[in-house]
């Protein structure tokens, strides 16, 4: 990663960095692995001040600093949890993306060891994530970070995660 990035926590009351953080989310919505789809208007109109009033969600963002003016190029939005079966507190990477022409370049790397770092300091007992089976870049990414499926038992098979919608309303 260049020298030239730095990663930072995001304030969600600062009007920049909500304002990067709903165009790195739109780019990853975008995207087929997002949806493939832009943020609803409604969507980003409450987005931040939403992150902002959950005392869980955690996110960062890469900019790039040169030349001036800084340029977001990556985000990474967390949220805590917690672990039953450790008693601990974890952290869930919900939403991480990078633009394209900045990806292959340890950017990804450094949001995932922000979260982490974030996630030791809270004495988090895991990381935790979700990932489309076809997306075989980000999933190499992931494991050269160190992730790995989820199994309590090989004999039991893999841990898949599902959802049910309540509600398609934005």
């Amino acid at each position: 990663m260049s020298e030239s990035v730095i990663v930072r926590r995001v304030s969600f009351g600062d009007a920049a960095d909500c304002a990067a953080l709903l165009k790195l989310m739109d780019v990853y919505a975008s995207d087929p692995m997002g949806g493939g789809a832009p943020l609803p208007v409604e969507v980003k109109e409450r987005l931040c001040p939403d992150l902002s009033s959950n005392p869980g969600a955690i996110s960062f963002i890469a900019w790039y600093d040169e030349p001036a003016p800084s340029e977001a190029i990556g985000l990474i939005n967390c949220f805590l949890g917690y672990s039953t079966f450790k008693a601990r507190p974890l952290l869930n990477i919900h939403d991480i993306v990078v633009l394209p022409e900045y990806r292959r370049q340890g950017i990804g790397q450094a949001l995932l060891a922000a979260a982490e770092a974030e996630a030791r300091e809270r004495g988090c007992c895991k990381l935790t994530l979700e990932i489309l089976s076809g997306n075989t870049r980000a999933m190499a990414s992931y494991e050269r970070f160190g992730f790995e499926p989820y199994t309590l038992d090989p004999k039991a098979g893999r841990a898949s995660f599902m959802h049910k919608w309540l509600s398609r309303e934005v």
